[in-house]
């Protein structure tokens, strides 16, 4: 049985992967740098993982995955390349797994991969359908990123980040929408990367079927296929009316070409996520499925982890985490916490990547303003090194000079929640905000809670 040996293997995308082989049979390993759940997780299923990278991890007889974020100078694949090893990316493993299939079904855009295509998988698990899937972040209930049950649906999220998206063939694609991100690949911002979908499409087969996020402007510069349509605003294929965002749910009327199908509902919330489930609702039907048979299990969705994920209660006070880490995100959450009436909310933004609050300054600024109190971590790196002028500190008083009441705290996360935690009271809801360490505030929020 074939070896595969990821370098790496406990980031989200990997593990997914990982996962996906252990359980059609085949023997993984992996290293990374520190220990987690997910590498955790995977040695449970029967990986063998190494904490640290070393020549000396890597089996001679492996395929050996990598990601974008593997430097050309680690010493396993220095390894692999001077023993003239077969290397994928994990964009190149993605698609031979996806070609596989009977039926492939890909969401793609700037925002939203995580939570359409986790979403999709869990409507499909929870109906008995019992889908194949590799997703950017962990379903619940189902606990997982990654799992075989057959060949006959396979599920994916869509990388854009590194273009790797041009290399795959769905027979099914959602495009949620396009929008100015990845700006150190991306150098001719939303132009490139519409270039870059454009070149995607061209290459999928005839009868393959693409739908688009009508009330995206930039998805309108898409080509190449006959689209078919999903949206709010403008006329659709698929449409939602009668549209209700409440305190932790949504529910709208779902048309075809103005014929009522059904009603929908989710345990999520904000309009951002009403697009979500008409995306999904639209791409599992064009799918063949019966949408009357998917109700029930769209009406139990919670959200993916860290999409706005309640981590639990402090003092009374509601404990969020999010993902959002660009202004589009940003906005569309804290647009959605309007439902929390008559409380105080918090957010908990740290910056991801000097160039991305760079190039984005003025419009996390304005992202921030929905809410009455904004907390400014220090800037998650991301192996970025610092850009001169660029930091938290003279961000939180630009913030400020525009009316948002913001405050830097710097140091730790930690000292974050120390910070926060004498003054909470039951009318608070605290939301962490980024995709780096922030993630961790709500656990150190509970575990003064405790001490």
């Amino acid at each position: 049985m074939q070896n595969y040996h990821f370098i790496a293997i406990g980031g989200i995308g990997m593990s997914g992967l990982a996962k996906y082989l252990l359980e059609q049979g085949f023997e993984v390993s992996g290293s990374d740098v520190s220990a987690s759940k997910y590498i955790l997780e995977l040695e449970k299923l029967g990986a063998k993982v190494h904490v640290g990278h070393d020549a000396n991890n890597l089996p001679n007889d492996s395929i050996v995955v990598v990601s974008s974020a593997i430097k050309e100078n680690n010493p396993e694949l220095q390894k692999a390349k001077l023993l003239g090893m077969k290397i994928y990316h994990r964009s190149d493993l993605l698609k031979e797994i996806s070609e596989k299939s009977e039926c492939f079904i890909g969401f793609a855009g700037c925002h939203g991969k995580t939570t359409t295509s986790g979403l999709a998988a869990y409507v499909l698990e929870k109906s008995a359908y019992c889908p194949s899937y590799v997703v950017g972040g962990i379903i619940p209930e189902i606990n997982t990123n990654g799992k075989f049950n057959s060949n006959q649906v396979f599920i994916a999220e869509l990388d854009e980040s590194d273009g790797t998206i041009q290399k795959y063939l769905p027979d099914i694609c959602v495009i949620n929408n396009l929008d100015e991100d990845h700006v150190d690949y991306y150098t001719n911002g939303v132009d490139s990367i519409v270039e870059v979908f454009n070149n995607f499409i061209s290459k999928l087969k005839p009868e393959a079927k693409v739908l688009i996020n009508i009330d995206c402007e930039h998805n309108l510069r898409l080509k190449g296929k006959d689209f078919i349509t999903y949206g709010i605003d403008n006329d659709a294929d698929y449409k939602a009316e009668n549209i209700v965002l409440g305190a932790g749910f949504i529910e709208f009327d779902l048309k075809h070409k103005g014929s009522l199908l059904t009603h929908l509902s989710t345990k999520l919330i904000g309009t951002h996520n009403v697009y979500n489930t008409l995306a999904v609702a639209a791409a599992l039907i064009e799918a063949g499925f019966d949408i009357d048979k998917l109700k029930k299990a769209f009406s139990t969705f919670t959200g993916m982890k860290r999409r706005f994920q309640l981590i639990g209660e402090v003092k009374g006070a509601l404990i969020y985490d999010d993902y959002a880490h660009h202004p589009t995100e940003v906005k569309a959450l804290l647009s959605s916490l309007k439902s929390f009436k008559d409380k105080n909310i918090t957010a908990v933004f740290q910056p991801h990547r000097y160039t991305r609050l760079q190039k984005f300054w003025n419009e996390f600024i304005d992202a921030l303003k929905p809410v009455e109190n904004v907390i400014i971590t220090d800037v998650f790196a991301a192996s970025e090194n610092p850009v001169d002028g660029i930091n938290s500190e003279n961000f939180a008083n630009d913030c400020k000079k525009a009316g948002v009441n913001a405050k830097h705290i710097n140091g730790s996360i930690q000292e974050a929640a120390e910070y926060l935690y004498p003054n909470l009271t039951q009318n608070d809801v605290i939301i962490s905000i980024g995709a780096g360490s922030v993630t961790q505030l709500g656990t150190e929020l509970l575990k003064l809670n405790k001490d």
